[in-house]
């Protein structure tokens, strides 16, 4: 295996994890709760479903955009 498919994949996997943590940020924005006190203090399961999909969703879509 050569090394550039390695760096390669480290480096997309890098920014991958960046724009997946800049999208989650900008959904805690967005929405009226903080997310993380309702997860965390208020145990709220429904909050974090949604939080769940919403990073599975856009965890798809980056994968896809870097598979291509």
């Amino acid at each position: 295996m050569e090394f550039k498919y390695i760096l390669a994949s480290i480096v997309y996997s890098l920014i991958g994890i960046a724009i997946l943590g800049i999208c989650f940020w900008i959904f805690e924005k967005i929405t009226p709760e903080n997310v993380w006190k309702e997860i965390i203090e208020k145990q709220n399961v429904a909050i974090a479903i949604v939080a769940a999909a919403f990073m599975i969703a856009i965890a798809i879509i980056i994968a896809s955009a870097i598979h291509s």
